[in-house]
């Protein structure tokens, strides 16, 4: 059995996005996590790749948008990840990459966190969207996003 769930291991942040401004937006938050032991979920991009650099990461499959062969990737990666690893909770901007990390992690009752992104103030995100049943935690950055997600918590612009 490859299960690497270890009690004595001390548990992750799991920091999920797809690359670009999603990552950009995780990477605010380092004040908040830089302390913390942590792993990233995020596409193999050179981008990604030097942002992260020295970072515990985990290579999600891309594209998203509309590919249903890698949306069965990433669950089925999202599986492993939480299965070898204990979480304590998932933190999320999406995108697509998000949904099965969040959907797994609730199943397995670890808290999931969602924060909408900065540029989505009128409507909502199909991530978010699909995501909000899921979650433990909805955040926004701005008070109009509150039109669409009355739930959620204004934290305040990330960038």
């Amino acid at each position: 059995m490859d299960v690497n769930n270890d009690e004595s291991e001390p548990p992750v942040l799991l920091l999920v996005s797809s690359s670009g401004g999603h990552l950009a937006q995780l990477l605010a938050l380092r004040s908040w996590y830089e302390k913390l032991p942590r792993c990233w979920v995020t596409f193999d991009t050179p981008e990604a790749v030097s942002l992260l650099a020295g970072e515990d990461l985990v290579p999600a499959y891309h594209p998203t948008t509309r590919s249903v062969p890698n949306l069965l990737r990433n669950a089925l990666l999202a599986w492993r990840v939480l299965r070898r690893r204990r979480v304590a909770a998932v933190v999320t901007t999406g995108a697509g990459v998000a949904l099965p990390f969040v959907v797994l992690a609730r199943l397995r009752r670890i808290p999931t966190i969602y924060i909408e992104v900065y540029d989505r103030i009128d409507t909502a995100t199909l991530t978010a969207r699909l995501c909000r049943p899921f979650l433990s935690a909805m955040l926004v950055q701005w008070d109009e996003q509150r039109r669409q997600y009355p739930e959620a918590i204004v934290v305040g612009a990330l960038l």
